[in-house]
């Protein structure tokens, strides 16, 4: 699974062809979950306040460009970029 972005100790990433609906995955210690791209609602898992508020920001900044990650995501030779982190 390709990693997009990392800060704050919050790892982000996406899988090849992954199911719908679009979603990236955030893991911060212990904690996963699945994060809608765009609503940016926890769809499964959970992670702390403090480090879900902190994806929240990220993902709202990076709507575009996760989208389009999604979309690449989902051909045969697509390539998952990555994206800046949250300063």
């Amino acid at each position: 699974m390709p990693e997009v972005s990392r800060f704050y100790g919050i790892i982000i990433r996406m899988f090849f062809q992954d199911h719908v609906p679009p979603h990236f995955h955030a893991t911060y210690a212990e904690y996963n979950a699945l994060i809608s791209i765009e609503t940016g609602e926890i769809i499964e898992g959970e992670l702390p306040r403090r480090a879900y508020r902190l994806v929240q920001d990220w993902a709202e900044l990076h709507k575009k460009e996760l989208k389009e990650n999604y979309l690449e995501s989902l051909k045969k030779d697509g390539v998952i970029s990555r994206i800046e982190p949250l300063i």
